[in-house]
């Protein structure tokens, strides 16, 4: 079996807020994830569903006939860097703010390419 890959990496969100929807989809086929997707009305299910896509598309450019077949093996969202930034407080204080990042990865399996 061989794995065709699609990332998005920097994608200016949380990964908590991502992670949770990588944990959902992982083991369904490519279709069914798209569809689960679809109708999950928060961003970290967009930025997951565009990759999903992306992935689709890679398997479909690399020669995969079935796109009913592929299965998603991984989605895995990493911590990437954080904006670190200044949040003046009242008397004088500062608190500080994270503006994180992360790193989506989607690993499909295709059963006819290899």
């Amino acid at each position: 079996m061989s794995k065709i890959k699609a990332s998005h990496r920097f994608a200016r969100m949380s990964p908590t807020k991502v992670r949770h929807f990588a944990r959902l989809v992982q083991g369904m086929t490519a279709s069914q994830g798209l569809e689960q997707l679809k109708f999950m009305p928060n961003r970290g299910a967009r930025m997951l569903e565009r990759v999903l896509q992306s992935a689709v598309a890679n398997a479909e450019d690399r020669g995969a006939r079935n796109g009913g077949s592929l299965t998603i093996a991984e989605a895995r969202v990493d911590m990437g860097p954080s904006f670190k930034r200044v949040w003046p407080r009242g008397r004088g204080r500062a608190d500080f703010l994270q503006k994180k990042f992360c790193h989506i990865h989607v690993a499909l399996e295709a059963p006819e390419l290899g």
